[in-house]
């Protein structure tokens, strides 16, 4: 018995989103049924939440798809044949890759064959009414011309600010160009006058070698002529008394008594006169002047050797603290303070006088008690009553590093105004127990002192050298224990008002040398 055809309508056997025949039919929760490619393509969009296409129904989650069996005979049942079956299939298939690939592609929707002209601002797609109707149902819509226009401006603010910026920062870039340019050609137009100037001092100082030269030449000249003279003297006076010796002689062998006592008064007295000239004549050191213009020319080297590197090393404290150049960087090493050594020498004016001073001016040392004193002269500048003395510089430099070495059990290593009380036996001469002196105390461990006041340190005393590091105008002072490596002991700041002198006070059977740093300065 054949079984009964029950005519079912096309519309109930197609998806509700591509319109077709169904196919592989799948019944979501709300009852409703769709292509399993279709659904699964609505469901992969960009939605914030998922819903039915058809009737709208919000579900938490993706639901799992169900195939619906009797759906899928239905649509088979109702197809004419293969052949049509096989062409929408792949027509079906051929859409929705195309959809899938680019949907802005093409003017019109590969959905449902209609223009795009809707955009969904809520999505921001371009979309057709029905899309709009069905799967972006409650969203915010406008035109697609409209919302080109309103891009359209955008665009073109954005383009304005784009080419504004690029403007300026070609202006920028010509302006950097130009401040190159302009640096290459101040630094070489910089090194010409600094050539300028160091050549023309130069000169300065070959003329004054040349005057001092002629000097000491003439100096020689007056000094050769004076003994030329002197010594023509000299040998004059030499025949008088070799010819009045004579003369004695022939007289004392005279065997005419009456003769040699007529002859003998005259003689006597001549020979007198003659003795008398020999015991006033000058006995003058010439040597001595040339000694003074030595001494003169070494310490105008010395002092302009120091104005040199203080100087030096100012300009190059300024080239590293310049705007937009080199960082101002604390030195670490040893070799990073080297280079802003300078170069000290002992006063011996102000030294106490059981204090003695090397001939070159760097190494002091103090006389035992039961040692013999060596008299000097009385400088109204020394300090009387305290073993101490200053240095000759003055610092007052951006940066200063000086090094001494120590021998004894116990001394002080200071810096003071040059205005400080020499004279009082009291503590006010004391370095390090007033307002003019700063002071490290070195025995078996160090202290700092200033006004009377003491900081003791907890490092014990390891080394013989001690390093010394003022920044004037920051001021700062930094005391370091030297070896192989920095050893920081103590850091002073306050403001320094006037240039500071190093000074030095020893205790019995000390001694203090100033190091030469000028092998060590690149």
């Amino acid at each position: 018995m054949a079984e009964p055809h029950i005519p079912v309508s096309i519309n109930h056997l197609s998806c509700r989103i591509c319109t077709k025949l169904l196919r592989n039919p799948t019944t979501i929760p709300c009852g409703h049924n769709f292509c399993r490619e279709c659904i699964e393509w609505f469901w992969s969009g960009e939605q914030r939440d998922v819903s039915c296409p058809e009737c709208g129904q919000r579900f938490p989650s993706k639901p799992c798809l169900i195939r619906n069996t009797t759906l899928a005979e239905m649509v088979r049942d109702t197809e004419t044949g293969p052949n049509r079956k096989r062409k929408e299939e792949k027509s079906a298939e051929a859409q929705l890759k195309r959809g899938r690939s680019s949907a802005t592609e093409n003017t019109l929707c590969w959905l449902h064959n209609k223009p795009l002209d809707v955009y969904c601002y809520t999505d921001w797609k371009i979309i057709c009414a029905d899309c709009a109707a069905i799967r972006h149902r409650g969203h915010t819509f406008g035109l697609v011309m409209e919302e080109r226009k309103r891009k359209q401006g955008e665009l073109k603010i954005l383009q304005t600010k784009l080419m504004e910026t690029l403007q300026e920062q070609e202006k920028q870039q010509q302006n950097m160009k130009k401040k190159f340019n302009q640096i290459e050609k101040e630094a070489k137009k910089t090194k010409d006058d600094c050539e300028t100037v160091i050549v023309e001092v130069t000169d300065c100082l070959q003329r004054h070698y040349l005057s001092v030269r002629k000097l000491v030449e003439d100096q020689a000249k007056a000094a050769a002529a004076q003994i030329s003279v002197a010594l023509e003297d000299l040998e004059t006076k030499i025949e008088e008394k070799k010819k009045m010796y004579d003369e004695l002689n022939l007289l004392a062998q005279s065997g005419n008594s009456a003769l040699f006592l007529q002859e003998w008064p005259t003689m006597q007295s001549h020979c007198e006169k003659v003795l008398l000239l020999s015991c006033n004549e000058s006995s003058e050191d010439q040597s001595s002047q040339f000694e003074a213009t030595k001494r003169a020319i070494e310490q105008i080297g010395r002092k302009l050797e120091d104005f040199c590197h203080q100087q030096f090393a100012s300009i190059s404290q300024i080239s590293c603290t310049g705007e937009g150049w080199k960082e101002n960087v604390e030195p670490t090493t040893r070799e990073d303070f080297l280079q802003y050594a300078c170069d000290l020498s002992l006063d011996p004016q102000t030294a106490h006088k059981d204090l003695i001073i090397s001939a070159e001016d760097k190494q002091v040392m103090r006389l035992s008690a039961d040692k013999c004193q060596i008299p000097v002269s009385l400088h109204p500048g020394r300090f009387i009553h305290r073993y101490q003395l200053l240095c000759r510089e003055g610092l007052q430099a951006e940066r200063c590093y000086y090094e001494v070495e120590l021998e004894g059990d116990k001394a002080e290593i200071a810096l003071a105004y040059k205005g400080i009380d020499r004279k009082s036996s009291t503590k006010k001469s004391a370095f390090g127990a007033n307002e003019s002196s700063w002071s490290l105390d070195v025995s078996r461990t160090y202290s700092v002192s200033h006004r009377s006041e003491s900081v003791e340190l907890t490092q014990e005393r390891r080394g013989k050298k001690i390093g010394v590091y003022l920044k004037f105008k920051e001021g700062t002072l930094s005391f370091y224990e030297v070896s192989d490596s920095m050893k920081f002991l103590y850091k002073v700041e306050t403001q320094f008002t006037e240039p500071l002198y190093p000074g030095f006070w020893l205790n019995n059977k000390c001694s203090i040398r100033i190091c030469d740093l000028k092998q060590h300065k690149q």
